[in-house]
């Protein structure tokens, strides 16, 4: 196979969603659920991303917005301007109304694509992973390379044609990466149809892929020359399951398209490396690696053009501020050549070639907003450099025509073009910046991973390094000391201390030793581990990090709309304002209102009045206002991440800067969710074993946080023996039931209240108050003394009656974060009004509320109940924040208007959550709160910056101060100023990386000495 052009192609297949291993940990799990708000979401909606590129500031990005709005059916539409993405909610019911779902969905991709391209922007329906398991069943679908295609036409030519073949289901064709993706029924039509229909419509098509198929891209390194490619080309043929291969010399990029039930991309790497005697050396190329390199790509392309136009403007410069002072070179460009003289031809064609060849970007850009119906800084750029031009050509063709010499300022217009291609390039870098916190996420997975190969018995007979992207479910992997894990998994053997600070923000290193989970990218601190892969690629806990932070950074905070606006309406204005600058100046100048000792050498009030105009023109810049909020955002988004704090959007980080009262869940958020029996007492005469083995009886088969505190009491009240404590509750519990606990029969677990049960025919009840008045059951003066007693001093008072009466009562304590006091205290200090909601009674909630320093107590609430309290305190329009941890937690956090689910939580809860608390630490919760002010600080000193900055330079350079203080800015000099503005605007959002969490002595105002 002869070398080609080598392509970026994303596939993916389509399989089942295969079940969870039910012994992963739950922390190694915590953002399974996050992905699944991705494609059919809740009430029949479903959510597409759409690439669209061409688009340069906020004007833009509303335009597109418009367009998709428009779109029958279109529920919502965000646009990210830095990320090039469009996020569109449609409800499929509403779409191409009587077509089935399943074709009134795929004929909606395209009317999106065709909105935005008929906006004047290129679009590219992106693949939607979380989707691509509930294919129709039967439905294959295959990925195709479409040569020849130039433009959006024909996309939609090849689009139309493969879209009225019978069989077919969906069609979209990616122009930038000339992929095709088809579902279609095999039984009804073949690959090979296929491809004839595209080459029947005057393009080139070829098969890449189904979704029986699997592919992976290595980087080869190895191949020198003709023979090696040979050489690499014979091993692919002679390896069992590759389906298809393409190898670019250039790039050392190779594509395999391969059959994964017969082999996997380990064994693919072994086989290449094994038949070449280890001559080629193979690499997964990470996707990654990839994005960064068109980062790169778009920054290297803006400095060439930069350092282009600036090459060709340094002799402009030259002849006219150097030459007039070196006579022999000034007399050869005076001397006249045809109907010029010899510096104006020149001139002319030197900035013919930075306007037209170099500044060719810009026309295109101005072309298709004006045809769109919307204006951007491409247009005041095009505006600018066109006026400055078309005057000197006319100047010099009158000139020509009269014998009368007017001044021409061609190096005006090179100037412009190569200030505002500067501050592209040093905007590109900057924006680069402001993605460094994914960056650095991905660099924190190791390259390689130690292997361990065993054989039939089990015994190790071999240690290998292979590449981390080729780890596999079940692979056993050696961890050396200082070296990165380099997957999510489970210590088979050997005991170490992790630091885990990079993923979860906890500074303090954690003990690992058997059966403990893992988190990859994580460090090896001091001893060697054996770990067994449980997670591997985008389901390991770093990878869905880095997902969260890019669904956060492609979100729009709902202050961008004031941006949006302006940027609305902000090119026109400033055309207006340049064409009143103009005449203004002209028809002054023209009544004799100012003296003629203002006009430039050789000049008239026209060429006077246009300078002011184009300056007007070219200094005016949208862009600062487009960049304000996105840029710090992105930083704000990723500066959350490295510390713990993960935002799962712009308007949930707006929101957070505004919130009024924070309501904490009692257990597992406040305490530290860990309980404990700390007194048992009798009132009946029972002895306290028989009493704990009737309760540990009843409780064994509940799966509540206090019946297993109550069981490990019993048990170690029994035996003398904690080892449940290092073996698992549930072991220990599976240990209880062996012989020393009765026979329970018609047990039941009442919510809220306890559990009830039948031990030899007497019922038992293990629970509150509430259980026992219900049952009819009276409690004594004595036994509700003591519970009271219990209850004052923070502790939960757990009743048990036997047999219509109550023989005892246990007290159960959960004690407090060492750090929940100072964090309310803190919360205060900062204007936030603190909450406790719990189910527990009232009396162990206000000695807990008390103990915290929480005014604010609601007590005995129900997990339903808990949604209304957050829904009372937001009748007067309080921003409301909810922390909690658990599942019944999860319908508050859905109501608060900002959620946060502490990172050692349930699935359910973080689901719900705006904020994901990594550490299981309360001070993050000071840390959201105060990162989000600092952000929109942030934005609003760039939003004042952008302003000021418009509404004081288009004022000096429409010449406001040139009639008392002679200040006139040319119009190259507006232009750079235009030029670093926005960067400005990028750079302020860029110091929000120095940003470190506050530290509680300072908002305590608490002196060190």
């Amino acid at each position: 196979m002869a070398p080609s052009r080598s392509r970026d192609v994303q596939l993916t297949s389509i399989a089942g969603a295969e079940d969870d291993d039910a012994g992963d940990l739950e922390e190694v799990r915590l953002l399974d659920s996050y992905d699944s708000r991705d494609g059919i979401d809740d009430g029949g909606m479903r959510r597409i991303q759409v690439r669209v590129t061409g688009m340069t500031c906020a004007a833009c990005s509303t335009s597109v917005e418009s367009a998709l709005c428009a779109v029958d059916g279109v529920i919502t539409a965000s646009v990210a301007l830095l990320q090039n993405k469009a996020d569109v909610v449609f409800n499929p019911a509403l779409v191409k109304v009587g077509l089935s779902t399943s074709l009134s969905e795929f004929c909606f991709d395209e009317d999106i694509k065709n909105a935005i391209e008929d906006a004047g922007f290129e679009a590219e329906i992106l693949p939607e992973p979380s989707t691509t398991g509930k294919m129709p069943h039967g439905t294959l679908v295959g990925q195709f390379i479409i040569g020849g295609m130039t433009c959006a036409a024909c996309v939609n030519s090849v689009e139309g044609i493969l879209r009225d073949l019978p069989g077919i289901k969906r069609a979209v064709v990616a122009l930038a990466t000339s992929l095709g993706e088809v579902e279609y029924d095999p039984s009804v039509i073949g690959k090979d149809d296929i491809v004839n229909a595209i080459e029947d419509a005057g393009f080139e098509g070829s098969f890449v892929q189904s979704s029986e198929q699997d592919k992976v891209v290595f980087e080869v390194v190895g191949v020198y020359s003709l023979i090696d490619t040979q050489v690499l080309e014979g091993v692919l043929g002679s390896i069992k399951g590759v389906r298809q291969f393409r190898f670019d010399q250039i790039s050392g990029q190779l594509d395999i398209v391969f059959d994964p039930e017969v082999l996997s991309p380990r064994y693919l790497v072994d086989g290449i490396e094994g038949g070449s005697n280890g001559k080629f050396k193979l690499r997964v190329r990470n996707p990654y690696t990839r994005m960064a390199s068109k980062d790169v790509e778009e920054s290297s392309t803006m400095f060439r053009l930069f350092m282009s136009s600036l090459l060709l403007s340094i002799p402009l410069f030259f002849m006219k501020l150097v030459c007039p002072h070196i006579p022999m070179i000034y007399s050869l460009l005076l001397r006249r050549c045809g109907p010029f003289l010899m510096g104006d031809w020149l001139k002319w064609g030197l900035v013919s070639i930075i306007q037209f060849v170099i500044g060719k970007r810009f026309y295109i850009a101005a072309t298709r907003a004006l045809k769109n119906g919307s204006t951007n800084m491409d247009v005041l750029v095009a505006v600018g450099t066109t006026a400055s031009y078309a005057y000197s050509v006319c100047a010099l063709l009158y000139g020509a025509l009269t014998g009368f010499r007017a001044p021409v300022y061609f190096e005006t217009s090179a100037m412009l073009i190569t200030f505002v291609l500067l501050g592209k390039y040093l905007e590109c870098l900057a924006k680069g910046k402001t993605s460094d916190a994914i960056k650095k996420l991905v660099e924190l997975a190791p390259a390689t991973a130690l292997l361990i190969i065993k054989d039939k018995g089990g015994r190790s007979i071999e240690e290998k390094e292979i590449d981390s992207l080729l780890i596999q479910p079940g692979d056993m992997l050696k961890v050396l000391p200082g070296t990165k894990i380099p997957a999510d998994g489970i210590v088979t053997w050997g005991s170490s201390y992790v630091n885990e600070s990079m993923v979860t923000g906890e500074a303090v290193p954690v003990q690992k030793e058997v059966n403990a989970s893992v988190i990859g990218g994580t460090i090896n601190l001091h001893g060697v581990l054996h770990i067994q892969a449980t997670k591997v690629g985008s389901d390991t806990v770093l990878s869905q990090i880095i997902s969260l932070v890019e669904t956060a950074q492609m979100s729009k905070a709902p202050i961008q709309k004031f941006a949006d606006y302006v940027a609305s309406i902000f090119v026109p204005t400033v055309v207006s304002l340049a064409l009143l600058t103009f005449f203004s100046w002209y028809g002054a100048g023209s009544v004799g209102a100012y003296p003629e000792e203002w006009l430039p050498e050789n000049g008239n009030h026209f060429v006077f009045a246009l300078m002011f105009s184009i300056a007007v023109v070219v200094i005016a810049c949208p862009c600062a206002l487009g960049l304000a909020t996105p840029t710090a955002v992105m930083v704000a988004t990723g500066v959350g991440a490295n510390n713990g704090v993960l935002i799962k959007g712009g308007d949930a980080l707006e929101r957070a800067q505004m919130v009024k009262y924070v309501i904490f869940d009692k257990t597992g958020t406040l305490t530290q969710g860990k309980a404990s029996v700390t007194t048992a007492k009798t009132f009946t005469g029972m002895q306290r074993g028989e009493f704990l083995r009737l309760v540990a009886s009843a409780e064994a088969s509940s799966e509540h946080p206090l019946a297993q505190a109550i069981v490990e009491y019993a048990r170690h009240f029994h035996f003398f023996d904690d080892s449940s404590a290092s073996n698992g509750a549930q072991n220990g519990a599976k240990e209880l039931k062996s012989g020393w606990l009765f026979d329970v029969s018609d047990f039941i677990a009442l919510p809220g209240k306890g559990v009830q049960c039948l031990i030899d025919g007497k019922p038992i009840l293990v629970g509150n108050r509430k259980l026992m008045a219900e049952s009819g059951i009276d409690i004594s003066d004595e036994v509700e003394n003591f519970v009271v007693e219990l209850e004052e001093s923070a502790r939960t008072g757990v009743l048990v009656a036997y047999d219509g009466i109550v023989i005892g009562v246990l007290g159960i304590s959960d004690p407090l974060k060492r750090e929940a006091s100072v964090v309310i205290e803190g919360l205060q200090k900062m204007g936030v009004r603190p909450v406790m909601v719990t189910g527990d009674n009232r009396r162990t909630a206000r000695a807990v509320a008390k103990e915290v320093g929480i005014q604010d107590v609601r007590a005995e609430v129900m997990p339903a109940g808990k949604a209304d309290v957050v829904q009372s305190f937001q009748k007067d329009g309080s921003i409301v924040a909810m922390v909690g941890d658990g599942i019944n937690d999860s319908p508050a956090l859905a109501a608060a208007d900002v959620g946060m689910a502490i990172g050692a939580g349930t699935d359910i809860a973080i689901e719900a959550a705006d904020y994901v608390l990594m550490r299981n630490n309360l001070e993050d919760v000071i840390t959201a709160i105060d990162l989000s002010r600092k952000t929109f600080s942030r934005i609003r000193l760039n939003y004042v910056f952008a302003m000021v900055y418009n509404v004081v330079a288009i004022p000096v350079a429409a010449g406001a101060l040139y009639p008392s203080l002679r200040i006139k800015l040319p119009p190259w000099v507006a232009g750079a100023c235009m030029a670093l503005s926005s960067v400005s605007v990028v750079c302020s959002s860029l110091l929000l990386r120095r940003y470190r969490r506050p530290r509680l002595t300072q908002i305590l105002e608490i002196v060190v000495e």
